[in-house]
């Protein structure tokens, strides 16, 4: 059986009542975004879950927090989880689907680890269907939802499988929105692309960055960009 927490150096994510559980490119996707969005900012997590990217976020940026949740058993101990943290007072944790909640207000930051996977092989345990892939949650329904609830000069980032980065740009452009900047992330130097991080605007100033990410070397020891990258949340880098 898996370990049924995860200890940062900050917080502590219990996660054996989430499908989801804590992973490393999820751990890349706040890490990478904690740094980018501008202090006293109003932010929004869809599908958070155990509330890992809510509280990488909290760590670093001074920020009011809104978190959403539709699975029961995930909002519990996500909301035990953000109680059991320091920054509990700056975080709102919702309990509802993102497709049909009439949220407080708007955004300037949208985060999202969404439904990866369309038409491909599912497991037998529906909670954990719903929450990777996108029976729930489609693309096209994410890029609207966050279309409505996302400030004028706001963005939003989303971790993606590489091979479904292509779709949801175009969607993303198909709604006003342009990529301000892309992360893609890689196993080792002898792997391919597996996961793509994605940061949007609806400006066109200065977009299409494109950047690359090696988690681990071939001698098995994380890298020295993913080591600083991941530096004040992991215990032992």
């Amino acid at each position: 059986m898996s370990n049924p927490f995860f200890q940062f150096k900050q917080f502590t994510i219990h996660h054996d009542q989430c499908a989801m559980k804590v992973c490393t490119d999820a751990c890349i996707l706040g890490s990478w975004f904690a740094g980018k969005i501008p202090k006293e900012s109003k932010v929004l997590d869809i599908g958070a879950g155990s509330g890992l990217l809510t509280l990488m976020l909290a760590q670093k940026v001074k920020a009011q927090i809104d978190a959403i949740e539709k699975d029961a058993q995930s909002f519990k101990q996500m909301t035990e989880n953000i109680e059991r943290s320091k920054w509990k007072d700056t975080i709102n944790a919702f309990m509802g689907d993102a497709i049909t909640y009439a949220f407080p207000q708007l955004y300037d930051f949208i985060i999202c680890n969404p439904p990866f996977y369309e038409n491909d092989l599912k497991s037998g345990n529906e909670k954990k269907n719903l929450a990777k892939h996108d029976t729930g949650l489609t693309l096209e329904i994410l890029i609207k939802i966050i279309d409505e609830n996302l400030a004028a000069s706001g963005s939003f980032g989303i971790l993606l499988p590489w091979h479904r980065t292509e779709q949801f740009e175009q969607l993303a452009l198909d709604k006003g929105f342009h990529l301000h900047e892309k992360l893609l992330v890689r196993q080792t130097p002898q792997h391919g692309f597996f996961r793509s991080i994605l940061h949007f605007t609806r400006s066109s100033i200065n977009t299409g960055q494109t950047g690359e990410l090696i988690i681990k070397q071939k001698d098995g020891n994380y890298s020295s960009a993913f080591t600083a990258l991941l530096k004040d949340y992991y215990l032992h880098l």
